[in-house]
């Protein structure tokens, strides 16, 4: 029998034979030329190629590198969800005077603090029937698959402990979501799940059963999303288990296909049509749609398509190329896709243009995690924010850059029953609510500091953006902004909008000839 030390004394006498062995078949494989030249050494470059994401975001990233999120900002988000103090000593580490550096101006008469749980937006117009008020901050969407059970669980109690909603993401309302009775908005999305027939197209009578419970408080029709707007997806049969099967209405075995392209409606005069059937079949409840803004004429086709109709959808979610998924090709997700701001002004501004704009509400998703970012979109048009990631960060989520492997180490973005187990959600749920409270919570005390009293009254002189060193600007000094009417009356002279509203037409999404 080997005795310990015998068989330890085997093992290092093994290993050198076994390396040359490896060298040979180093020197020999085609495949890689760095081991070809430098057998057995050259395997050291993939070692540490493994572990750089992990060196490089705990011990060589910069407080304040966006990565995509930098870490004071996931940090920030920790704090505030675990209940503790976000306060930091000793002054900024900001460059103030930095290009693009932006803050809040502040007065000299400070207004009393507001009651956080004051700050809520009614959505809704004159054409719904059930309008929902909503927080001003809110969970953008996310779906079961691509997050696991824990994750939506956790996220649905979170939003039923703070009182804010919870969007679907385009997978459907799962067993998950109806747990904990959080409020719900819906999206419906291309691939019509949850609401689909036999041939992927949309069913009224399934809809209906889902959209009239009491959980569900909006419906919003996904046209696309940031990450990978103008692109499809498809989950590999494999990956269809049973829940998922369930949740979507789709047969396991076999892939499971999001269009790139909404199947009930190809006109705009037709997609006002079925915002009208979905407000009919939810029994009135607030419907709009979420877009990331692509060709300026497309929307101002929908525009044109709303004025002419009568059909005034509730309100509409601008999402922005910076926004996040679980996995989309690098070129969809670094270069397709207005910026979230820009796609914010430009439908704020159209809305306006075109007169609807007191009808409509407008929300904003997009990389936004402080008090300070929601506090930005609201100045410039918006009148509510969602956010995907930060909510994630809630959870636990440690930016590990793994969303698309199933090998979440925390438990939140994957279907592995050992990795999710993980993810505790009593604790995680108290975790949602308290970053939404205390985000709710600093964006309260900043508006008071700058002598306001409700986000409605934030407006775009409010904000400053550094030009240069030597040059700062108000927002509405940067920012363009039309008057009521303008686009319908024919007196818009700024080129981008006077000409694309001139190419848009509600009969199609097809520009003028």
């Amino acid at each position: 029998m080997l005795t310990p030390v015998g068989l330890g004394g085997r093992i290092l006498v093994a290993i050198p034979g076994l390396l040359v062995l490896l060298g040979i078949w180093d020197l020999c494989q085609p495949w890689h030329s760095v081991l070809r030249n430098y057998p057995v050494i050259g395997h050291v470059r993939w070692m540490v190629e493994m572990v750089r994401p992990e060196i490089r975001q705990y011990l060589l990233e910069d407080e304040n590198e966006a990565t995509p999120f930098s870490r004071a900002q996931r940090s920030l988000v920790y704090r505030r969800s675990k209940g503790v103090s976000s306060d930091h000593p000793f002054g900024t580490i900001l460059d103030v005077y930095a290009d693009d550096y932006e803050f809040i101006v502040h007065s000299m008469r400070p207004a009393d603090d507001a009651d956080p749980k004051s700050f809520r937006i009614t959505i809704g117009n004159d054409q719904c029937a059930k309008p929902y008020s909503a927080s001003i901050f809110n969970i953008s969407a996310m779906s079961f698959g691509s997050l696991s059970p824990n994750a939506i669980r956790a996220l649905n109690k979170g939003a039923a402990i703070g009182n804010f909603y919870h969007d679907t993401g385009e997978g459907s309302i799962s067993t998950y979501h109806r747990e904990n009775g959080g409020d719900i908005v819906w999206e419906v999305a291309s691939g019509y799940f949850g609401c689909r027939d036999a041939n992927g197209k949309f069913d009224p009578v399934k809809f209906a059963e889902q959209a009239t419970t009491d959980q569900v408080r909006m419906i919003e029709i996904k046209l696309s999303q940031g990450a990978k707007p103008g692109h499809g997806g498809i989950l590999p049969a494999k990956k269809v288990t049973k829940e998922i099967s369930e949740t979507r209405g789709v047969p396991m075995g076999v892939d499971c296909i999001s269009p790139s392209r909404h199947s009930a409606f190809t006109t705009p005069l037709e997609m006002m049509a079925f915002i009208q059937q979905l407000r009919t079949l939810s029994g009135g409840k607030p419907v709009g749609f979420k877009l990331c803004v692509g060709h300026p004429h497309e929307f101002m086709a929908i525009v044109k398509a709303m004025l002419a109709s009568g059909v005034i959808p509730d309100f509409i979610v601008i999402d922005g190329g910076e926004g996040g998924t679980g996995a989309a090709p690098v070129e969809f997700s670094d270069h397709i896709g207005s910026p979230m701001r820009e796609g914010l002004l430009f439908v704020h501004n159209t809305l306006v243009g075109a007169g609807l704009r007191d009808r409509i509400k407008v929300g904003a998703a997009g990389r936004l995690i402080s008090a300070f970012d929601i506090a930005t979109v609201l100045a410039i048009g918006a009148d509510w924010a969602n956010a995907a990631r930060g909510y994630m960060f809630a959870l636990g989520c440690i930016q590990s850059m793994s969303c698309h492997t199933n090998r979440c180490p925390t438990g939140v973005a994957t279907q592995d029953l050992t990795r999710q187990r993980a993810l505790v959600v009593p604790d995680k749920a108290e975790r949602v609510a308290h970053f939404h409270d205390r985000t709710v919570n600093a964006l309260a005390d900043m508006l008071a500091a700058a002598g306001l009293s409700h986000p409605d009254d934030l407006e775009p002189h409010h904000l400053v953006h550094r030009i240069s060193t030597t040059e700062v600007r108000q927002f509405d000094q940067v920012h363009h902004f039309l008057k009521e009417g303008q686009l319908v009356r024919g007196e818009c002279e700024l080129p981008y909008f006077r000409d694309n509203w001139a190419r848009a037409r509600a009969d199609s999404f097809a520009e003028t000839g």
